[in-house]
């Protein structure tokens, strides 16, 4: 038995279990900070948003506390799968092929898809309006799933930019003609702002399933044990109404799955 064994052996083993208790009171949580109201970062650097704040609700709600890692949105699940952090709080579609690598809580919240394009372009979200065309989409989202699946093979140009703010800055210098993100972050992040002013969004949501999922979950590892805890934690904030209040305050509306 070395030194550090008999120390845990002897009168101070509570010292060394509250220090295991300890390493267990933090929950990381991986994020790509660019894709407001979602997750952002303020003026001063701090990490803001809708995600974030849900993600402190369950922290709370777990009595531990909230770490935040960033990492570009497609290295997510590579990153959460190396154990770089214990879930994925990042706008995160819950889709049948997300689900073959990764594990999920139930839906949080349901966002409508939508193209925005410059107003006056009569461009609609359809393979016939956008053949010839170029679509800005999220890489590694499943609204890219969804582009390269139903209009890449039609004709349609479809780009894909590390994140977000690349793919509007191209839609304002005329680059890519359309752009697809979930409805309120192209509000938040482009449609509100002087750059979004020529903009808007075009024709309906889009819908499919198996490509842009049932809503938005925390992702964790498959099998991870923390998952029920995490679960417990969504389902109480969800019945006491805490999700819905969140929900009101950023879009005015509940959003929250049922």
């Amino acid at each position: 038995m070395n030194w550090k064994m008999a120390f845990c052996a002897g009168a101070s083993a509570l010292v060394c279990l509250m220090g295991a208790a300890h390493a267990q009171d933090t929950f990381k949580m991986g994020l790509e900070a660019t894709y407001p109201p979602f997750e952002s970062k303020s003026g001063d650097g701090k990490l803001q948003g809708f995600d974030v704040e849900i993600g402190n609700m369950i922290c709370e709600r777990m009595k531990v506390k909230c770490v935040y890692v960033e990492n570009s949105f497609d290295g997510l699940i590579p990153a959460l799968q190396a154990r770089k952090f214990d879930a994925i709080n990042s706008a995160m579609n819950i889709t049948a092929k997300r689900k073959q690598a990764i594990d999920f809580t139930s839906p949080v919240y349901i966002v409508p898809i939508q193209m925005v394009a410059k107003r006056g372009s009569n461009l609609m979200p359809t393979t016939a309006s956008l053949k010839g065309k170029t679509v800005g989409v999220l890489q590694g989202s499943s609204q890219e799933d969804y582009l390269k699946k139903h209009w890449a093979t039609a004709g349609v140009k479809v780009t894909s930019y590390q994140d977000q703010d690349q793919v509007y800055a191209d839609l304002v210098a005329g680059r890519i003609d359309a752009a697809v993100q979930e409805s309120q972050t192209a509000m938040d992040g482009f449609l509100s702002k002087p750059a979004g002013k020529d903009f808007d969004y075009a024709g309906a949501p889009l819908s499919d399933p198996e490509t842009l999922g049932e809503g938005t979950g925390l992702g964790m590892r498959k099998g991870d044990p923390q998952r029920a805890k995490v679960q417990a934690a969504i389902d109480s904030l969800k019945k006491d109404g805490s999700f819905s209040k969140l929900s009101m305050k950023y879009f005015k509306r509940d959003i929250i799955a049922k």
